[in-house]
Order: C-alpha cells, then structure tokens, then sequence
C-alpha cells in the first residue's frame, strides 16, 4: 500500500483468443460462419521452433492472465474507474505506477491497468531474457546487415511482426475484445469488485490512443457513449508513426508492417478470407480500425466519428516527441479541415525526454521531472473532473 492506495490483481480467461493465427479453421461466432485460415507460417525471418516465433493461439500467457487495480485503499467497490492502457513493446508497469497512482490520488477513482495482448504479463518470460534476446539480436543483425535499432529489447517483437504483420490486427481486435468483454462481465454484476452500473474513463499513452479510439470510436452496445477518452503521446492514425527505436521496433520490422497495413492490405485482403471477414465485413470494430490505418484512407467516416465525440476527446503530445509527433496528432484529431474540436495540448518540458521515457528517473532533473510529470496529470485529472 503506498499513501492509502493498494493494488488488487484479478484473473481473466480472453475468449478471444480463438482468432490468433495457428489454427486451420476458424469461426465468427457474431454471423454463425465457418472461415479458412488464410494464415501461414513464413519462415524467412525466424522459424515456427524458434520461442518467439510459437503459434499465437497456443501462448498460454496471452490467453490466461492477471490485470491489476490500482484503488483507494478500503474500497469495497467502484462505480467509477479508468482503464488505463499502456504503449508498444512493454514488458512490466514499473514506469506506469506513478501515473496510475496521480490518476488514483487526483481523481478518487480506481485505476484498471489492463495488459495488451502479448505484452506485459501476457508475454512469454523468454520474450524479455536478455541473454537470449540478445543472441537473437546478434543473428538479426547479422542476417539484415542495414538494419536500423535492432536490440535485445525489441528483438521478439520485430521477429513477430517481420515475419507476420496481421499480428498487429490480430492481437489488436483480440485486446479490443478483451476489454468489451471485461466491461460485460461487469455489467452482469460478475466482476467482485467494480459494480455493475459502473461509469468509466480511458487514459491510453502512444499506441494504447489507437486502441482507445477503436473503443470509443465503435462504442459497442453504446457502453463507451459517455466515456472521456485521454491520450498522453498519441491518437495519430497509424501511418503517421514514426516507432524505429531500439525500444519499439526495428527498421526490418517497421518496414513489413507498413507495407502489410498501408500500401498492400487491401489487396492481401482478396486473398485472406479471415482478415477481409473482420476488417472488411460486418464488424464496426474492424471497419473502424481500418480506417486508422492509413490517414488518407476513409477519412470523412474516420472524421464524422470524432466529430460526434469531440468533447470527449483530449491528447496531450510533447514537442519532442519524434515517435509520434504534436503535428500528426493534430491533423489526425482535429481533421483535414481543423473543424474538430478536439482539444490537443502540447508540452514540452526543460530536460531530456523522449517518447518512450516521458519521465526518466535517472539523471541529475528529478525534481523537474516530478513537477513535469504532476503537470501532465493534473491536466489530464481536470479533463476528467469536468462535469
């Protein structure tokens, strides 16, 4: 317990886990229909025996999992909460604890900090050995000889994603069914602690902001109609990104992915019966995520959405941020045409930042990096505190 807050874990068994690649035949349980993988296993960047590059379907840890509520300590129940979603590449919620915790402190509220899939406690442990993710790092360098921030940190994930972009749509829809299936078990009163007529929130940090705005942009069964949605370093549509780093994603990587999800998705999708059902059929979610893809793609249905929700919306950016910079955030939130009102407030603080570490701890700025950090959540605690 730190400063009357305590954390509480809870399980949770993804029912959606089912549409990860690995298996041969799939169904959509919403159109009662049977579907052929369109998925194989492509060898080139890492083999099907190698520990990351295992059949998405069967991770365990991925399927079964513990999430964590961070509460004001003593509360039996909550009828308010935020869900908290964290950005790309994470392994552990060390650096997220102080956010949560001004969130808990400035707000009353509890704070449900809710893994994306594969990340965090839902990855393999091998995944973050650096003996091994460094020997891989070592082979990837040497098998791409130009590759650019290839490290022991973001070698799983690069290997995944080179060798199978659609991971980044599966994992992706598996979290967003993750979350709408958490918020229903609430609703039917089958959750020990939230209460079933429960109101929430959203504080979602870089690529959490595209899987907020997926939620609140579908608002399935209207559960997200009166939901605030805060986007600290992020809400640019996906081409608009910038993740080469050390931290996120290797060069190789990045390439596959935007190759996959921009310039060629739409013809993959001719082949793959599996992607086109989700992403090009009768499913909100996969037509919204769509058209978060590209920024010139379906943009006037991307931007009458965000017109409808302009007052729930709020980012905060850094000027530094090169990963994914104030100006896209803005042309993204606000429209072609700057006729969204949606509020983006960008920050820049006196030391160095980045990015991935917003608010480093190490270094000779510690008190100037608290007062920056106390800065970023009050703004964000006010945005929710207004009625």
């Amino acid at each position: 317990m730190i400063d009357g807050i305590e954390t509480v874990e809870y399980g949770f068994e993804s029912s959606a886990h089912k549409i990860l690649p690995g298996a041969a035949d799939y169904r959509c349980a919403v159109h009662d229909s049977d579907i052929k993988s369109g998925f194989s296993f492509y060898t080139d960047c890492g083999t099907i025996t190698e520990n990351v590059q295992i059949k998405d379907i069967s991770v365990e840890e991925n399927r079964v999992f513990n999430y964590s509520i961070m509460r004001p300590a003593g509360s039996r129940s909550a009828k308010k909460v935020i869900f908290f979603f964290h950005g790309f590449n994470e392994k552990d919620w060390k650096k997220y604890l102080p956010w949560a915790e001004a969130l808990c402190k400035n707000t009353g509220r509890s704070i449900v900090l809710f893994p994306m899939a594969f990340h965090m406690q839902r990855a393999p442990k091998n995944w973050s050995d650096k003996r091994e993710m460094f020997k891989l790092s070592g082979n990837r360098k040497k098998r791409y000889p130009n590759i650019v921030n290839s490290s022991l940190s973001n070698v799983a994930i690069s290997m995944r994603l080179h060798s199978m972009p659609q991971r980044f749509v599966w994992s992706g829809l598996q979290t967003y069914y993750d979350v709408i299936q958490l918020i229903t078990e609430c609703r039917e009163g089958r959750h020990p602690y939230i209460e079933k007529d429960f109101e929430f929130d959203i504080f979602a940090y870089s690529i959490g902001g595209f899987l907020s705005m997926i939620l609140k942009l579908t608002d399935h069964r209207n559960y997200f109609s009166d939901s605030k949605v805060c986007m600290f370093c992020g809400g640019a549509t996906f081409n608009r990104f910038s993740p080469v780093s050390k931290f996120i994603l290797d060069s190789e990587a990045n390439v596959a992915l935007y190759s996959f999800l921009v310039e060629h998705v739409d013809r993959i999708m001719q082949k793959d019966k599996l992607l086109d059902h989700y992403i090009n059929g009768d499913h909100p979610e996969g037509k919204v995520l769509h058209s978060m893809l590209d920024y010139h793609k379906m943009r006037d249905f991307r931007e009458s959405l965000l017109k409808k929700y302009e007052d729930q919306f709020y980012a905060v950016t850094l000027k530094k941020d090169t990963v994914i910079p104030t100006v896209e955030v803005i042309n993204t939130l606000k429209g072609a045409g700057r006729d969204i009102s949606i509020r983006v407030d960008e920050l820049d603080f006196d030391r160095e930042y980045t990015h991935e570490n917003p608010f480093p701890s190490a270094g000779s700025s510690g008190k100037q990096t608290d007062k920056d950090m106390e800065l970023v959540f009050k703004k964000v605690s006010d945005f929710y505190n207004e009625y």
